[in-house]
């Protein structure tokens, strides 16, 4: 009896065992969400398909508008990789072949042509990079108390990679690589920045004084700036004198930029910028329609010239009328605007056409802040017949961490020569003089005020012209939107 009754509690055991396993099985299988199907790849476009005029007209103007910054910058790549080494083309402004760096040792020249809203502030330089050939080496030297900045930027105008004061970069070698490269990342080198793109462009900027002392004292600094291709790097510093940088014979251009997209060209160069600039995820369905748009007019002359003449009509009525500042950005009090989104636009595609036809190459907020202004505090545009003045009070002067200036721009947003070779007044500026209550009123006119006022005085064009302020490493009251410029008023009398 008793060994029955001890089969009996070992098969109860054995069933209770099985049924907790079978219970935790259904458990398991109650709570666990149905595995979803494999999903299949949505098909794009079919090959051969017949596509309308208009519908031709159509993708081609909105791509014609997403892929003027790409078109620019990679035109810019490729006319300088007609070059044999670096120098000033015209005497004006640094060019360089691809991967090399050209660095102006002074303030850029007024008569430059190349980048629309130069900068009066700072010796600048330019190297376009090539990163499908090969990354390059970026050489940062010990600046001391001196305010720089490198911009880094993608093909898109998107920055990738932090190089300034305001990171607290530490002197040395850095190295920009393409999303490719799969090389040895050699000893010495103390960061590595990968692009998305090929195509890229490094601009340093470095602050000076505008004073004889400082600019004899900045030229330590800028012939120690360089960037040059991995295979020339070997751990030690280069130096270049850049005040012996020769002069590159520029061709004859008109008053504006230089038109570094064409939109006769725009269908042939599509191709081969679309190929170098891989998508980013959620642009591959944009490629795949662009691509199958260039596909069939390559297959049908009237399709292409359709092409080619909906790009030239783009260019007048879509792109063209972004030069003007006042038709994009954020409205800010007395008629200035800005953006938030500087070298980090992503697909915020309508802003980064507007920056680039505007005032392209512009560094991300936190290095520079910029405001823009096409009006004076009534709405009135700006022209040079009447004489205006822009007060900063004591409490309201720009907060920065770097320095700060007021930029005046011509209608085509280049330096307009003036018998002081003014252009800019700020933080550089050492003979501006302030009111009795601190404040500083700076006057914006295209004669001379009288006095004492005349140190305080931007010239400006006898036409309409544009003011523009640069907040370098602003403080938070920039950033947050907190502080802004004060309003362009008529001046009385």
């Amino acid at each position: 009896m008793r060994h029955a009754n001890a089969r009996h509690a070992v098969v109860l055991t054995l069933l209770a065992t099985s049924l907790g396993a079978l219970s935790v099985g259904a458990i398991a299988a109650a709570t666990t969400p149905p595995q979803a199907p494999a999903q299949s790849p949505i098909p794009g476009p079919v090959a051969n398909t017949r596509m309308t005029e208009s519908y031709v007209r159509m993708v081609t103007r909105d791509t014609f508008f997403w892929a003027w910054p790409m078109i620019n910058v990679y035109s810019r790549r490729v006319v300088f990789s007609q070059l044999k080494e670096p120098g000033l083309l015209g005497g004006t402004v640094p060019v360089a072949p691809p991967n090399h760096l050209s660095m102006l040792h002074s303030y850029v020249d007024p008569a430059e042509r190349a980048v629309a809203c130069p900068n009066q502030d700072v010796g600048y330089g330019i190297a376009l990079l090539s990163l499908d050939v090969e990354p390059v080496v970026v050489q940062v030297p010990d600046f001391g108390d001196r305010f720089w900045v490198y911009q880094v930027v993608d093909t898109r105008t998107d920055s990738f990679a932090d190089l300034g004061k305001m990171y607290g970069t530490k002197p040395g070698f850095y190295l920009l690589a393409g999303p490719n490269w799969n090389g040895t990342v050699p000893k010495g080198i103390s960061g590595v920045f990968r692009a998305k793109t090929n195509t890229g462009v490094v601009i340093p900027r470095v602050f000076m004084d505008d004073t004889p002392e400082d600019l004899k004292a900045v030229q330590h600094f800028v012939n120690q700036i360089d960037v040059y291709p991995l295979s020339k790097f070997d751990g030690k510093a280069t130096q270049h004198d850049w005040t012996k940088s020769p002069t590159i014979p520029a061709p004859t251009q008109g008053g504006g930029e230089t038109k570094w997209v064409d939109p006769a060209k725009f269908v042939d160069e599509l191709p081969v910028v679309l190929k170098d600039t891989p998508p980013m995820p959620g642009e591959e369905v944009r490629y795949q329609q662009i691509q199958s748009v260039l596909d069939a007019a390559a297959k049908d002359p009237k399709l292409k010239a359709a092409m080619l003449d909906e790009a030239k009509k783009a260019d007048a009525e879509v792109v063209t009328p972004l030069l003007q500042f006042r038709n994009y950005g954020i409205p800010l009090p007395a008629n200035w605007t800005t953006q938030n989104n500087g070298a980090a636009f992503g697909t915020d595609y309508f802003t980064r056409t507007a920056v680039a036809r505007s005032n392209i190459f512009v560094n991300k907020p936190n290095e520079t802040k910029y405001f823009y202004q096409d009006l004076d505090e009534a709405g009135g545009r700006l022209n040079g017949k009447t004489n205006y003045t822009v007060t900063f009070t004591k409490d309201e002067m720009p907060p920065v961490n770097g320095f700060w200036s007021l930029t005046l721009y011509n209608d085509t947003h280049f330096f307009e020569p003036n018998a002081i070779k003014r252009y800019s007044v700020g933080t550089k500026n050492k003979d501006l003089k302030l009111n009795a209550d601190g404040s500083l009123t700076i006057y914006v006119q295209s004669t001379p005020p009288p006095g004492e006022k005349r140190a305080n005085w931007l010239p400006s064009p006898k036409g309409d012209f544009s003011l523009y302020v640069r907040a370098y490493w602003p403080k938070e009251a920039v950033t947050s939107g907190q502080w802004t410029p004060p309003p362009v008023v008529k001046a009385k009398g």
